[in-house]
């Protein structure tokens, strides 16, 4: 089955910035749990900072579960590489004192990019994320924690939005006046969960934009090899999983190789029809393997930055 059509979009639309010959690109990691895991992170990083991303954000887990992994793999980006990492933070089980430990910690670092989201609860039954209920002593979503980033230091902070709702909102129209609220905290640029219905994505910018509310959204793609562990991971999200794509990956359990194949097309095409429609900046999820997204930038033409050449000493010179 081939992919539908993307409808033209007649009004002016939310540009995630003015258009560039180089599309901008960002990626998202996670910290790792193990030494493999830790090498795999790294040789991701090396593998996709030559395409000079506008930044590389690094996932908090649930209930603050990977605080410290966070925080030494955002501390390394800082020491190592010439990246901007944008270090994502939650404000689920924790107090609102040891949240702004962390943000005064991040700012000491060197962090000057934050994701500001309220987070999911840590798993109930069945490992799926419990009901959150906010501490008392704590924020209670992600436009208080925005606001207290912003009253600790001048962070750029960036929010996430759902094209297709939030999976405890009533509405589109609420998560926009939610988004609104983000906004007027100190948010500077929205980053949306993944998706695959294009035309989603682009009914929810325009509703967006007719609103009144102006800061970039970038598009958030997320290549797909394993199947099944995405229909794991849009439930969780309530994403929409196409029954075009399920047809496009039926019967390939075992053939890894056509499944990257399909991957990096669907992924391509997507961003090219959002091109078209005058997005020139994508957040990809990585989820720390380099190979796929490395091959889709090449397709969106972002080459990789030479590096500027060393100075020349006076001795050697002469």
């Amino acid at each position: 089955m081939t992919v539908p059509p993307l409808r033209r979009v007649l009004g002016p639309v939310a540009r995630a910035g003015e258009r560039t010959d180089r599309p901008r690109v960002s990626f998202e990691f996670f910290p790792p749990k193990t030494e493999q895991m830790e090498e795999n992170l790294w040789a991701a990083i090396k593998r996709l900072a030559p395409l000079d991303p506008a930044f590389v954000s690094v996932t908090y887990g649930a209930g603050g579960s990977t605080r410290e992994r966070t925080h030494r793999t955002v501390k390394r980006i800082l020491d190592e590489t010439n990246l901007k990492p944008a270090a994502h933070l939650t404000c689920v089980g924790a107090s609102r004192a040891e949240v702004d430990e962390v943000i005064r910690e991040y700012w000491e670092t060197g962090v000057r990019h934050v994701v500001s989201l309220r987070g999911d609860p840590p798993p109930g039954e069945g490992g799926i994320g419990g009901v959150y209920v906010p501490r008392e002593d704590g924020y209670r979503n992600a436009t208080e924690l925005t606001s207290a980033l912003r009253a600790i230091a001048p962070f750029n902070v960036l929010v996430g939005v759902y094209p297709e709702k939030h999976p405890e909102s009533p509405s589109i129209e609420h998560d926009i006046e939610v988004l609104k609220a983000k906004v007027d905290a100190g948010a500077t640029l929205a980053i949306s969960q993944f998706f695959f219905d294009t035309d989603a994505f682009l009914r929810f910018v325009d509703k967006v934009r007719a609103a009144g509310i102006t800061i970039p959204i970038v598009p958030g793609i997320m290549p797909v090899t394993n199947f099944k562990g995405l229909v794991k991971m849009s439930a969780a999200c309530q994403t929409a999983v196409p029954a075009w794509l399920a047809n496009l990956f039926d019967g390939l359990d075992e053939d890894a190789d056509t499944r990257r194949l399909i991957a990096c097309s669907v992924a391509s095409e997507m961003c090219a029809k959002l091109q078209e429609q005058g997005f020139s900046d994508f957040h990809f999820y990585t989820l720390n393997r380099a190979d796929l997204v490395y091959a889709i930038c090449r397709v969106l033409g972002v080459r990789e930055i030479a590096p500027a050449p060393s100075p020349v000493s006076a001795e050697a010179a002469a």
